[in-house]
């Protein structure tokens, strides 16, 4: 009878032990979902309050960067430019629990960037332009930036021997958190091989989405959306606009086009 009765015990404490595990694994996978939510409801805009619909895009303010520690990778040369570039940011640092799980172990990267076949990509913060017979070496840009992705557009150097670069680049604090990434509008800029004429192509507040260049044309196409509805996030009841530009032309002018725009067919001999 005792017997069966520490059996009854034994078994009445396993179920409740299950239950308790049961339990925290359901509040912890609970906090994650709840976390992982809201940061995907963080709007990438967030507006002023004095009754205008302009939003703050005012750049990050420098701050004491004496804990920051900025490193150069090894420089690229790609396609047929004459200029190195050398990608500029910041020693990374990450954080991961031991085997044991009894301590933390701390990982330093000393890489900011990944190199494909032209293309960067990482969180630069800025790019150093070298021409390859020189010494001087000279920045893209003074404005505090993140730049997502660099592409050297091979084929129309390959045809033209214009050597252009197009950039994924966070230009702006949209949402006011006082940090520039990814949690940010994402614009497009584009240059000369060498960095200079440095230019912003989409409008201020518009989301990039893609672009693609038309190598028969020499054009580059891109869209991006609008946050008409000026609710912070970009959705299904928001504007999708669409560009392109002549590579060939000497300012890169945007010009906006409809491909829902239905005109009269041209007839093209053959």
């Amino acid at each position: 009878m005792c017997k069966e009765i520490r059996i009854y015990v034994s078994l009445d404490y396993k179920i409740s032990s299950m239950k308790v595990r049961i339990g925290l694994f359901l509040g912890a996978a609970l906090l994650l979902f709840a976390a992982c939510k809201q940061e995907a409801d963080k709007p990438k805009v967030i507006y002023k309050e004095d009754g205008t619909s302009a939003a703050a895009t005012e750049t990050v303010s420098d701050k004491d960067r004496s804990e920051d520690i900025r490193i150069a990778d090894l420089p690229v040369l790609m396609g047929q430019s004459d200029y190195l570039i050398h990608p500029i940011g910041e020693v990374r640092v990450y954080t991961y629990s031991s085997k044991t799980g009894m301590s933390k172990v701390n990982q330093t990267s000393y890489t900011v960037s990944n190199y494909a076949p032209f293309e960067l990509t990482g969180y630069l913060e800025n790019l150093m332009f070298q021409h390859k017979d020189s010494l001087q070496i000279r920045p893209l840009t003074n404005k505090k930036i993140q730049i997502q992705s660099v592409t050297y557009l091979n084929p129309l150097a390959e045809k033209t021997k214009k050597n252009i670069l197009v950039y994924s680049v966070f230009d702006a604090d949209t949402n006011r958190d006082g940090k520039l990434d990814s949690n940010d509008i994402k614009t497009l800029y584009i240059s000369n091989g060498s960095g200079k004429n440095f230019k912003k192509l989409t409008v201020d507040l518009h989301e990039l989405l893609d672009w693609t260049v038309i190598d028969a044309q020499n054009r580059l196409y891109f869209r991006s959306i609008e946050d008409i509805n000026k609710n912070g996030a970009f959705d299904k009841d928001d504007n999708v606009n669409y560009y392109y530009i002549d590579l060939l032309s000497k300012d890169w002018e945007v010009k906006s086009y409809d491909p829902f725009s239905v005109n009269k067919p041209i007839e093209i001999e053959e």
